[in-house]
């Protein structure tokens, strides 16, 4: 199951990658840099998102392993 920051980083790199692609149809390489560091942090922010689901996944395991 996503967290919040694991969904908010795949909307962030699909926002970036259709300002990447709109920079590239109007050939404006403003508009293609700030898709390509909004698709980027969109990673960072899944990646974040996907540690700490992992980090909260083990702590519930221990939980449950030590209520047996």
């Amino acid at each position: 199951m996503w967290n919040k920051d694991e969904a908010q980083g795949k909307a962030d790199q699909l926002k970036g990658r259709a300002k990447e692609a709109l920079g590239d149809i109007n050939d404006d390489a403003r508009e293609r840099s700030e898709g390509e560091a909004e698709e980027a942090s969109g990673r960072v922010q899944e990646s974040f998102g996907k540690g700490r689901r992992k980090v909260g996944e083990t702590i519930e395991d221990l939980g449950k392993d030590l209520k047996k």
